[in-house]
């Protein structure tokens, strides 16, 4: 005869008859009955909130959105727009209810395409602090076909299940920002007889992410435990954003155009388009051109841009920011105890320094870096309190930097 605190006190059953028996004070459960007791609750329960932790009255506005990413990116207010409605679509998505009128809002992934330093990446990081789902971020440069060296298509959803802390239904609301998305075109726009390893084969595997399909993902990547058991992901409800710089498509835009990237000739039906600026005449056409597949293109309907910076923008981007340049060096040096300023001459140097090495707002940093670099390796250890830094040290101490290092190869 099993004693009391041997038995399940719902189902009868002995621990030797369960995997886990739960013992309380008057009586145990088994981990079967637990469970199932789990399962009643969460049925019994109305949800009061998002599964996302919104309701409709909360959601941040598209107006809110664009506001807090001015708060750390400045200008480019064509892609913010496009950008702040695209997530605020996403969530009225997951707020949807099932209706008799049968329809079904369908998810706009987005593509943004702008040169290099122009903040695609920036916009991509700024929105994730803002957001209540799982967000990641994947490089497509290191995606191959499956079985080559590098990482599979389903790689990207590993990240966003790590970013949800393997929460699969929090992972299936979540938004991925898949960045260089122009390094996996095919090499020319005619099909290709052979294979193309890192170009048209991941095109079109990520079809199936993009368009929403269950995918088997590996928890902890395909190739290294290749004996794990695979998660389930229906990517239906997670919304993709694309962003590459898609170098040279300037000259697919110019020939669609009928005008010329150099020279004299200009058409007279040409003479008000922008050439210093062609990337906002841009269509899925020239994306086609460039090497994306139809397919590809037709599933990120949402296209936009990013205009290149020029000098005021460099200039704002320096300062203004919550989080700017300026501002982290001043922080940096306010750690140890140290007084940083600088003249406004000292700006103007680092902006004209960056349009000269045409280097965008990612340079920007690597010029601050190399004027500061020999205060920050002295001045922690001295006792000075105060560094104001002039147009003669900045000029000075990046005449003796490495400055070939800030060149674009």
């Amino acid at each position: 005869m099993t004693r009391s605190g041997e038995t399940c006190t719902f189902c009868g059953r002995s621990s030797r008859d369960v995997n886990m028996l739960i013992n309380g004070l008057s009586g145990a459960i088994c981990d079967e009955c637990a469970q199932q007791a789990y399962e009643i609750v969460k049925e019994q329960t109305p949800p009061s909130r998002s599964p996302f932790g919104l309701n409709q009255k909360e959601l941040p506005k598209p107006e809110d959105i664009k506001k807090f990413l001015d708060q750390y990116v400045i200008g480019q207010d064509d892609a913010k727009r496009y950008l702040s409605v695209s997530v605020y679509n996403h969530y009225k998505r997951l707020l949807q209810k099932v209706s008799t009128d049968d329809v079904e809002i369908e998810k706009s992934n987005i593509i943004m395409v702008g040169a290099t330093g122009t903040g695609k990446t920036l916009l991509a990081r700024t929105i994730a602090k803002l957001l209540h789902v799982p967000f990641s971020i994947v490089d497509a440069t290191v995606l191959t076909e499956a079985g080559y060296v590098g990482e599979d298509i389903e790689s990207i959803l590993t990240r966003l299940l790590q970013a949800a802390d393997y929460d699969v239904e929090a992972a299936q609301r979540g938004i991925v920002f898949i960045d260089e998305i122009d390094k996996i075109a095919r090499k020319s726009d005619n099909p290709s007889i052979t294979r193309d390893v890192s170009g048209e084969g991941v095109q079109q595997g990520l079809l199936k992410l993009l368009e929403g399909s269950v995918v088997n993902v590996p928890p902890q990547g395909g190739r290294k435990h290749p004996e794990q058991k695979m998660i389930a992901v229906d990517t239906k409800n997670i919304l993709f954003i694309c962003g590459g710089a898609f170098d040279g498509i300037e000259k697919k835009i110019a020939q669609r155009l009928n005008t010329r990237m150099v020279g004299y000739a200009a058409n007279k039906e040409t003479n008000q388009v922008d050439k210093n600026n062609l990337l906002q005449y841009i269509t899925p056409t020239d994306l086609k051109a460039f090497g994306l597949i139809p397919e590809i293109i037709g599933r990120l309907p949402i296209l936009t841009y990013l205009s290149p910076l020029d000098r005021e923008t460099l200039r704002n981007i320096l300062t203004e920011p919550k989080n700017s340049i300026i501002k982290q060096y001043i922080k940096l040096f306010e750690m140890d105890g140290i007084k940083l300023s600088f003249e406004k001459d000292v700006y103007e140097f680092i902006v004209d320094k960056a349009l000269e090495f045409k280097l965008g707002a990612r340079g920007l940093r690597s010029i601050v870096e190399a004027i500061m670099m020999d205060a920050m390796y002295s001045m922690p250890s001295q006792n000075k309190t105060l560094l104001r830094v002039t147009l003669a040290y900045a000029q000075d101490k990046f005449d003796k930097s490495d400055r070939n290092r800030l060149l674009i190869a």
